[in-house]
C-alpha cells in the first residue's frame, strides 16, 4: 500500500472553490460540521447517528453518515485490523469527512476509535468547532448482552483477536462534547439530547 503520509507533491496544489462553505451553509439552513460518535461495539453508535440523521433529513438539513462497516466495503476495502491499518481508517474517514463539512453537510461518523490519540489527531484536521466529539456511553456488559453481531462471543471464543472491550483497552473522551448514556436513554431520548445540543450552539436553527 502506498504511504499516505508520503510529501505531496509540489504541483499538488489547494483549489478554492467559488462556491464557499458559507454560501452552502446559507442555502442549507445550517451550519455544517462534524458528529464523531465514539463508542464500544454494540454501544449504539450507528443505530443514534443514523436516528439523527433520519431527524434532520426529514428537517430538510444535507446529511450524511460514515458507518465504521460501510466504508470498508470501498473506500478503506484494502485495509486490515491491525494497529496501523485502524489509524489509517479513521484518517481516510476524518479526511472525507472534512470534504463532507466543506460541502456544507452534517456529516456523522459511527467508530470504535478506541484511543484519545486516534481521535485527537482526526480532532486536528478540522478547524475549532467543526468536529464534536460524542461519548457513547454504555457498560461492556451491557453490550455484551446485546452482541447484535455476535462478536463478543467470537473474540470470548479466541475467533476474534484484538477486539475492543475484550482484548483491546478502550480510553473514554476526556472531555467530549455531548455524552449519550445508550444504557439509560432510550434512542429518541439520545436523538433528542444531540438536536439540543447543535440548537444551543447555533449548528441548526431553534424549532
Amino acid at each position: 500500500m502506498t504511504n499516505p503520509q508520503a510529501p505531496r507533491s509540489p504541483n499538488v496544489l489547494w483549489h478554492h472553490a467559488t462556491v464557499t462553505r458559507s454560501d452552502r451553509e446559507q442555502v442549507n439552513g445550517h451550519k455544517s460540521v462534524m458528529l464523531w460518535f465514539t463508542g464500544l461495539s454494540g454501544s449504539g453508535k450507528s443505530t443514534v447517528a443514523h436516528a439523527v440523521e433520519d431527524v434532520l433529513f426529514k428537517q430538510g438539513c444535507r446529511t450524511y453518515v460514515l458507518d465504521g462497516d460501510n466504508v470498508r466495503h470501498g473506500l478503506n476495502g484494502n485495509l486490515g485490523f491491525s494497529v496501523e491499518d485502524r489509524a489509517e481508517n479513521l484518517r481516510r474517514v476524518g479526511e472525507v469527512g472534512k470534504l463532507f463539512v466543506e460541502a456544507g453537510v452534517i456529516a456523522m461518523a459511527a467508530f470504535i476509535s478506541p484511543f484519545r490519540s486516534e481521535r485527537r489527531k482526526v480532532r486536528g484536521l478540522y478547524p475549532h468547532g467543526d468536529f464534536l466529539e460524542i461519548y457513547v456511553s454504555c457498560p461492556v456488559e451491557v453490550c455484551e448482552e446485546r452482541d447484535v453481531k455476535g462478536l463478543y462471543k467470537k473474540a470470548r471464543a479466541g475467533e476474534i483477536k484484538n477486539f475492543t472491550g475484550v482484548n483491546d483497552p478502550y480510553e473514554p473522551p476526556l472531555k467530549p462534547e455531548i455524552v449519550l448514556k445508550t444504557a439509560e436513554l432510550r434512542p429518541e431520548a439520545c436523538v433528542a439530547q444531540l438536536l439540543g445540543y447543535l440548537r444551543q450552539h447555533g449548528i441548526l436553527k431553534e424549532a
